[in-house]
């Protein structure tokens, strides 16, 4: 029998899709498509891209749905403005004061209390509920005008000065969650509780891939961060959406992705006799069980087979110019330091990986704030800066979206007792600053004003679902229509919220 399958490959009979394929014949497809050749052309032009998200809806169990409903939801809504994304995600929460919203009234409070008319009974967490006092206390850095934009910049961040005329500040960011998991949480997948799929996850399903050979969505983590707050495979994981949709992290080291090289003993030719076989086992199971996770599988399978080839080449940055190693720091020649993953990040968006997400620990600053947050900014500034000169000098800043933040923002008030340069700022969802940069953004604005104590909104707000709904009208889709029927209800990224915040967008 295995000499038989061996040498007639194994062809399991799907009477659904025999039935499928008679629907389908090219008179009757070019009949009832309105887009005719000119979709047939187009296809061909941009491969799998076009329709990236077809194979991932129609293996989903909606018959009653016609294809011409499928290959249209799997098309951008509109013409995009970004081809693709690098979210650069700053887990533990940057402190707004010690980076970009300048708040020079505050020098000549230092110590006095919170005054109850800012603060209007607003949730503290448990961390410093049970001060009797909340002391204000300002940034300890100067702040500089900086770029054509005059914009006002930290001491602690003289290289994204330099770019400051590249970026959008947004400093009336906004969100309800006020403790780290659901914080984060609520960032990367649009709920404050797990189980949803990531924002990642959701761009990979709906657009595609423009790269065969790589995953596209693709996590990097630093190393040399303080690993103050825990990250969760979770907040790259693919929810409810097929698993095939899911980040893969790729790792520093001799294995940069687990479990992808061949066991000991194996070669190539092995790899591949073997990967059919399972297929066809595979195809066999969904034709039994009808299971879209099947599917999945079959493409996790052989995608993790090109990979063995794709990833040695783009993780390998040690044949980089020295100018990119001088641009991006001294740590950029160690492979897992922040400067090092950022050079990586720029290789993998020259590749076309749609969704690339750098995560760096170690913003969690409830004590110790001057020395902890001035080591941040070291680690962190340099790199980040270079991304942007570096994207926009190989022509790719036009069209690849670049975001910056965390989870939340800081107070005001020192936790704990204060100290003139010993002190921790507690955490603040109230406001707090991101920023975007790269296509479809303005350029040297800031959007959003904070009062003058930095912990409420006084003009045009943000929340955390805006945001994520501008980042998906600028990758072309309509966040509301852009759904996953899921139990019996269909999702989004967005829940039943968010509008796009038209203002910031060129």
């Amino acid at each position: 029998m295995c000499d038989n399958h061996h040498n007639e490959p194994f062809k399991p009979h799907l009477p659904d899709l025999d039935q499928l394929q008679k629907g389908l014949d090219r008179r009757n497809f070019l009949t009832r498509t309105a887009m005719g050749l000119g979709s047939i052309a187009l296809g061909t032009l941009l491969g799998k891209s076009l329709f990236g998200n077809t194979l991932g809806q129609l293996s989903s169990p909606k018959p009653s749905e016609d294809l011409e409903a499928e290959i249209l939801r799997a098309l951008p809504h509109f013409a995009p403005k970004a081809k693709r994304v690098v979210y650069l995600f700053m887990s533990g929460g940057p402190s707004q004061f010690e980076t970009f919203d300048y708040k020079p009234k505050l020098v000549n409070m230092f110590g006095q209390p919170l005054p109850d008319s800012v603060r209007q009974g607003q949730r503290l967490t448990s961390m410093s509920s049970n001060q009797s006092i909340l002391p204000v206390v300002p940034s300890f850095c100067k702040f500089n005008q900086r770029g054509q934009s005059q914009t006002w910049v930290s001491e602690l961040l003289p290289h994204t000065a330099e770019v400051i005329d590249e970026l959008c500040l947004i400093k009336s960011i906004h969100s309800e969650a006020i403790n780290h998991d659901p914080a984060i949480t609520f960032f990367q997948t649009g709920n404050q509780l797990p189980g949803r799929p990531s924002i990642g996850s959701w761009v990979s399903y709906g657009l595609g891939t423009d790269n065969e050979n790589l995953p596209s969505f693709i996590v990097l983590v630093s190393k040399n961060a303080v690993k103050d707050q825990p990250l969760y495979a979770r907040l790259w994981g693919n929810g409810f959406l097929p698993s095939e949709y899911q980040g893969v992290q790729f790792r520093a080291g001799k294995d940069p992705v687990l479990f992808l090289d061949n066991p000991e003993g194996y070669d190539g030719a092995d790899r591949r006799e073997m990967l059919d076989y399972l297929s066809a086992l595979n195809k066999y199971q969904n034709e039994v069980n009808k299971d879209p996770e099947v599917e999945a599988r079959i493409a996790q399978y052989e995608m993790a087979y090109r990979m063995q080839t794709s990833v040695p080449e783009v993780m390998n940055i040690s044949e980089e110019p020295d100018e990119v190693f001088e641009l991006y720091g001294p740590d950029s020649r160690d492979p897992g330091t922040y400067a090092a993953n950022c050079i990586l990040a720029r290789k993998l968006l020259e590749k076309d990986v749609k969704f690339v997400q750098l995560y760096h620990q170690g913003w969690d600053h409830h004590g110790g704030l001057p020395a902890g947050i001035t080591g941040q900014c070291k680690a962190t500034d340099q790199p980040t800066a270079a991304l942007i000169k570096d994207l926009k000098r190989r022509g790719l800043l036009e069209d690849t979206l670049v975001i910056w933040g965390g989870e939340f923002g800081r107070t005001v008030y020192s936790q704990g007792k204060l100290f003139p340069n010993n002190y921790g700022r507690d955490h603040h969802p109230r406001c707090f600053t991101m920023w975007m940069a790269g296509a479809g953004v303005k350029p040297g604005i800031s959007y959003g004003e904070t009062d003058d104590f930095s912990y409420n909104i006084v003009k045009d707000p943000v929340h955390v679902h805006d945001f994520q709904a501008t980042l998906m009208h600028l990758m072309g889709i309509d966040h509301e229509r852009f759904t996953y029927k899921y139990q019996g209800r269909r999702f989004r990224l967005t829940d039943v919220h968010g509008t796009v915040v038209k203002n910031i967008l060129s």
